[in-house]
């Protein structure tokens, strides 16, 4: 008994804690929306403050897109917790990406950084599910990944 459950608690553990070492197109394309929310976050509150009288507050917009698709950050967060083992995983991504925005923005004068990201902020307000979704896509391959993409077969 002993022997089966320790056979049963290896072939469990080994499937659900592995991670493959390459992405498929459809991974490649929720890591790339996670970054994008993730940038988008970092803009939105180091662009808060200068916001254009009249325009909506960028850190407020940015909720707004997060709300309006959550399904889809939710489905590709759940791709991305498939594919790299655990939750703990996309939640260092996210920590990852943000940071990497910060430090971009930290080297940059805030009026420039702001000047030169913000404007994404309303372009992504006004963007549906499927324009979201098709920017994700296009970045794969152009922007930097934490995996390659598989070989097809």
């Amino acid at each position: 008994m002993r022997v089966l459950l320790f056979v049963l608690a290896l072939v469990i553990g080994s499937t659900t804690a592995q991670a493959k070492s390459c992405y498929s197109a459809a991974e490649a394309e929720a890591e790339q929306a996670i970054r994008i929310h993730s940038e988008l976050m970092v803009i939105g509150l180091n662009c808060q403050h200068m916001t254009p009288r009249g325009w909506k507050n960028f850190y407020q917009q940015y909720r707004e897109i997060t709300q309006r698709h959550k399904q889809m950050f939710s489905n590709y967060e759940n791709v991305l917790i498939k594919a790299n083992g655990s939750e703990r995983s996309v939640h260092d991504m996210r920590t990852a990406f943000a940071n990497k925005t910060s430090t971009d923005a930290a080297q940059m004068r805030p009026d420039v950084f702001c000047a030169t990201y913000a404007p994404r902020i309303p372009k992504v307000a006004q963007m549906s599910k499927e324009e979201l979704r098709q920017w994700a896509v296009s970045s794969v391959g152009t922007q930097s990944s934490t995996k390659p993409l598989c070989a097809s077969y």
